[in-house]
C-alpha cells in the first residue's frame, strides 16, 4: 500500500469514527473553549484592570471544565460509535496499520503530539490559575457577595489587609488545600440554596492554630516594650466636649527588670493556659488552668462551675489559649457607634464645631434602618434636615462641614451593620480590653479561685496604668511632647 493510499485510509477511519453527535460536541467545546480561555489569558496580562468575581468563575472554574469535558468527549464518541455498530451486526471498521517509517505518519503524529502537548498546556494553566483564583482576596470575599460582604468589608479596613485570606484560613500544602476546597463545596451548596448563618458564626472553629499563623509575623516573646494608649472621647453635650485619657499598657513579655507583661503571662514559650468554655462564642469560661514560674499547674474555678452537672462539664470545650482568645477579631473587627464616631472626629473627618454632632449621629446610627441602602439615602438626608431647622444660620456657613459628617457618618454604618446578614452594633464581640465586651473579665473577674486561695487578678494596675482620666488638656501629653 503506497503512503497516499495508507493517508487517505486513515483520514477516512477517522473521519468515520469521529462522525458523530458526541465526539463533534466535544471537539466543538474544547476548540472554543480552549481559544476563549487563552484569548481572556491574554486580556487579563495586558489590561490593569482587576477580573469581575463572577467572570473569574467563568474563566478559571467553568472554561476549563468545558474545556476538559470536551476532551473527554471526543474518545467517549468514538467508543460508543463502536458499540453501537457492534450491537446492530456491522463489521467493526478495522484499525489501520501504521508504518512509522513513513514521512507523512511521523509529520502526522508530530502534529498530534503538538496538539496534545498545547492541550495539556492550556489544561494545566486552567487548573493552576482555578487555584489561585479560588485562593485571592477578590474570590473569598466578592464572589459570595451577600455572605461574606460584612467579613470582606471588615478585612479591607483592617491592619491585615495586604495578608490573602487563604494564608490564615487555609495554609500550605496539599492537605489543607484539600480540606479548605471540601469545606468550600458545602459552602457552595448552603450559599446556592439560601441555608448560610446570618449571621456567619464566630469564632471559626476550624481556624488554623495562631502558631502557624499569627506567630509567623508577631513573635510573643519578643513583646518586651509597654504600650502608650492615648484615646480622646467626645461628650453628647452641644460643644462636644473632648476629654483624653491615657493608658500605659504592659504587653510586654519577660523584661529585663524582672517583670511580666501581658504577653508574657499568657503566651509563653511553654503552654501557660487551658481552659473550658460553656458556650459557642467563648465568651463564659468557669474554668482556667494556669501553669506558673514553677511550671505547676493551678486551676482556678468559679463557684458556678462547682455547681454544674457532669455531663455538661464533659460536653463542655476543652481549649488551649493562644492569640485568637483575646484577639479573637483581628481582622475582621466590627466598631460600636460610640468609639467609631469619637475616632473619625478625632481624626477631624468631621467636624466637632457642629453643635450636639456626636448625639445627633449616635441616635442616626441606632435606627433600625430595613437595609444598608435605606440607611445610604436616609442618614445624610436627615443630618442635614436637623442643622436646616434647628441651627439655620450654622447650616448655611458650615453647609460643607454639615455634608462632610453625613457622609462619614453613612460611612461609619454601612462600614458595621449589614441588617441582610443580621449584623448590627455589638453582634460579634471584641475580646481586647473590656469596654466594648467583657473581653478580659472573662476570667479576670476576681472570681476564679484556686484550691489555696488564689484568685485570678481584675485590678486596674494587672494589665495597665492610668496615666490620665477623661482629662480635658492631660498634662502628661506636653510632659511627652506631644501636645
Amino acid at each position: 500500500m503506497s503512503f497516499t493510499e495508507r493517508v487517505r485510509d486513515l483520514t477516512r477511519l477517522a473521519f468515520q469514527l469521529g462522525n458523530n453527535w458526541m465526539t463533534l460536541a466535544g471537539a466543538a467545546m474544547t476548540t472554543s473553549s480552549a481559544f476563549v480561555l487563552v484569548w481572556f489569558w491574554f486580556m487579563e496580562i495586558t489590561s490593569p484592570r482587576s477580573i469581575h468575581p463572577y467572570m473569574g468563575i467563568i474563566l478559571f472554574l467553568i472554561l476549563p471544565a468545558l474545556f476538559l469535558v470536551g476532551l473527554a468527549l471526543i474518545p467517549l464518541g468514538i467508543i460508543r460509535l463502536r458499540r453501537q455498530r457492534k450491537l446492530a451486526g456491522e463489521t467493526p471498521l478495522p484499525l489501520q496499520a501504521v508504518d512509522f517509517k513513513q514521512p507523512g505518519v511521523r509529520r502526522l503524529l508530530t502534529v498530534v503530539g503538538v496538539l496534545t502537548f498545547i492541550n495539556v498546556s492550556i489544561l494545566g494553566t486552567a487548573g493552576l490559575k482555578g487555584v489561585e483564583y479560588m485562593d485571592s482576596n477578590q474570590f473569598c470575599g466578592l464572589t459570595c457577595h451577600t455572605v461574606m460582604s460584612p467579613e470582606y468589608t471588615a478585612f479591607l479596613d483592617s491592619p491585615h489587609s495586604r495578608v490573602g485570606c487563604a494564608q490564615c484560613h487555609i495554609g500550605h500544602g496539599a492537605p489543607a488545600l484539600v480540606r479548605a476546597k471540601i469545606s468550600g463545596s458545602r459552602q457552595l451548596f448552603a450559599v446556592a440554596f439560601g441555608t448560610f448563618s446570618r449571621p456567619i458564626p464566630s469564632p471559626v472553629e476550624h481556624l488554623r492554630p495562631a502558631r502557624e499563623t499569627c506567630e509567623q509575623c508577631h513573635w510573643p516573646q519578643k513583646f518586651t516594650n509597654d504600650k502608650l494608649i492615648v484615646r480622646t472621647k467626645f461628650a453628647e453635650d452641644e460643644a462636644n466636649t473632648a476629654s483624653t485619657s491615657i493608658l500605659l499598657l504592659k504587653i510586654g513579655g519577660h523584661t529585663p527588670n524582672g517583670t511580666t507583661g501581658i504577653h508574657g503571662r499568657h503566651l509563653d514559650a511553654m503552654e501557660r493556659i487551658s481552659y473550658i468554655t460553656t458556650d459557642a462564642r467563648r465568651q463564659e469560661i468557669p474554668k482556667v488552668t494556669y501553669r506558673d514560674d514553677n511550671g505547676q499547674l493551678v486551676e482556678y474555678v468559679t463557684d458556678d462551675f462547682k455547681k454544674l452537672p457532669k455531663e455538661t462539664v464533659d460536653k463542655a470545650t476543652v481549649r488551649k489559649m493562644d492569640c485568637i482568645d483575646c484577639h479573637n477579631r483581628p481582622t475582621h473587627a466590627f466598631q460600636l457607634p460610640d468609639r467609631a464616631l469619637d475616632k473619625a472626629m478625632a481624626e477631624k473627618r468631621m467636624s466637632a464645631e457642629l453643635p450636639f454632632l456626636k448625639k445627633q449621629a449616635l441616635e442616626l446610627l441606632k435606627v433600625d434602618y430595613a437595609d444598608q441602602k435605606a440607611a445610604a439615602a436616609k442618614i445624610p438626608v436627615a443630618l442635614a434636615e436637623y442643622y436646616r431647622t434647628t441651627y439655620p444660620e450654622i447650616y448655611k456657613q458650615k453647609r460643607a462641614q454639615v455634608d462632610t459628617a453625613g457622609e462619614v457618618v453613612k460611612a461609619i454604618y454601612l462600614r458595621n451593620v449589614f441588617p441582610e446578614m443580621k449584623i448590627t452594633w455589638g453582634t460579634h464581640p471584641n475580646n481586647i480590653g473590656h469596654e466594648e465586651s467583657v473581653g478580659c473579665f472573662r476570667c479576670h473577674d476576681g472570681n476564679h479561685t484556686a484550691a489555696d486561695g488564689r484568685s485570678i487578678k481584675g485590678d486596674c494596675d494587672t494589665c495597665h496604668t492610668i496615666l490620665a482620666q477623661d482629662e480635658k488638656d492631660p498634662k502628661i501629653l506636653k510632659d511627652f511632647g506631644m501636645k
